[in-house]
């Protein structure tokens, strides 16, 4: 007997937030260890839920969605957000310009396969999210990183993104705001962007599932708007800022002028056809989530939890010998860096081991993130503010234990299985 050999394509796909360092961290828990869980954005394990009437508008509706629904999705919820669109000066023809998956991470996947054939490029920022590499590996394309750096405050310089455009380049991919840096892109950048998609033809897709999660004066813009009749696909949904992950409940609105669109618009509207339909009895919270009351500004706000949690992360970088930080401006993470000049020999993939082993931290190192400079760590703000205290004291701990070795001093004991 021979083994069975997996697809070529999945050599070059890697999602370590549910890789190797989370098996070990799962395996560790099995044996009654007690972990600070920083590696995911899923708002309910840190006790914050979906609002009520997102609950209240899908079980009012359970006996509405035992059957198979349309294959774009529940028309009532494509309303609202063909509505919320136009509204933010899209232009989307209609609600057949609407598309709704299980999370936007199923319409990723969609929208890349309608797009691609093999050897078309697809510019990705870097860091990225991971998913988005994934998909446009598996579905026969190849990622092209354009830097958004640390020293330039995450984000893109649209010149240096314009040299790496190539006669196979098809698509510009904007996260925004982003995961993992927590950039918000302004207008002006943006609006570069587009004259750059513009100009070499480019089909623009912008990752907008955290719209809503802004701190301080974060401003977000739509890409939409400001893309006019140039195609753009717009994804968000109700995982992050309605904080609804489990109900796997996104959406992608294909914008720009009928006529450049169109041939595109069949293509996805064939792939969702193929799927069947979506999970139907979640797709009732869409209209609740994009017309019911606010719910996140109250988090994000001064005095708000997540709020406070970014400051306590914000806090904990500027009491730190080892760490730098762009403050995130918006989305749920932060992603500070390891300073080169205080610490020069450093690895974030075998330190992201380390601190799991002896300090029960879990978190991700860039490179999770297609970032390769090996000392960028990305944590969640989601715990509450007192555990992000404490982790990133245990942070600093382990750096230090690092630095002290690289001098030659007798490090201080790891505090292995702490409780």
């Amino acid at each position: 007997m021979h083994d069975l050999i997996p697809s070529p394509r999945l050599t070059a796909v890697r999602y370590d937030i549910r890789g190797p360092l989370v098996q070990r961290a799962r395996a560790l828990e099995a044996a009654g260890r007690s972990l600070y869980h920083l590696n995911i954005g899923n708002p309910a394990r840190f006790g914050l839920h979906a609002p009520p009437h997102l609950v209240a508008a899908v079980t009012a509706h359970l006996a509405d969605s035992e059957g198979y629904g349309h294959e774009l999705g529940l028309e009532d919820a494509r309303a609202a957000i063909f509505a919320q669109q136009r509204a933010r000066g899209a232009r989307v023809a209609d609600s057949s310009y609407v598309f709704i998956g299980n999370g936007v991470s199923e319409l990723i996947d969609l929208a890349l396969r309608a797009l691609l054939a093999p050897g078309d490029e697809v510019l990705l920022p870097c860091p990225d999210y991971p998913l988005w590499s994934a998909s446009t590996v598996l579905n026969g394309g190849r990622p092209a990183y354009y830097a958004c750096p640390a020293a330039q405050g995450h984000l893109p310089d649209p010149d240096a993104l314009a040299a790496q455009i190539t006669p196979r380049t098809r698509a510009l991919v904007l996260i925004n705001p982003n995961n993992p840096t927590g950039a918000v892109y302004p207008r002006e950048l943006l609006v570069r962007l587009v004259e750059l998609a513009a100009r070499h033809r480019l089909l623009l897709f912008s990752d907008e599932i955290y719209d809503g999660i802004l701190y301080d004066d974060a401003r977000f813009e739509p890409l939409a708007p400001l893309a006019g009749d140039l195609p753009c696909v717009s994804f968000a949904g109700i995982s992050k800022v309605h904080r609804a992950c489990g109900y796997r409940v996104g959406w992608m609105t294909l914008s720009g002028s009928p006529a450049r669109v169109g041939t595109y618009r069949e293509a996805l509207h064939l792939l969702s056809a193929l799927r069947v339909c979506a999970n139907q009895p979640a797709q009732w919270a869409a209209r609740a989530a994009l017309e019911g009351p606010p719910t996140i500004a109250a988090l994000t706000a001064p005095g708000g939890r997540l709020h406070a949690a970014r400051q306590a992360v914000i806090d904990g970088v500027a009491a730190s010998a080892f760490l730098s930080l762009v403050a995130p401006a918006g989305a749920l993470y932060a992603f500070p860096r390891v300073r080169a000049d205080v610490l020069p020999a450093f690895d974030a993939d075998a330190f992201a081991l380390d601190l799991l082993e002896h300090e029960d931290v879990l978190l991700m190192p860039g490179s999770a993130f297609n970032l390769h400079d090996g000392r960028h760590l990305r944590l969640t703000l989601l715990p509450e503010p007192a555990d992000l205290v404490e982790v990133m004291r245990r942070i600093e701990r382990a750096l230090r234990r690092r630095a002290d070795a690289a001098a030659g001093i007798n490090p201080a004991p790891a505090a292995t299985a702490i409780a």
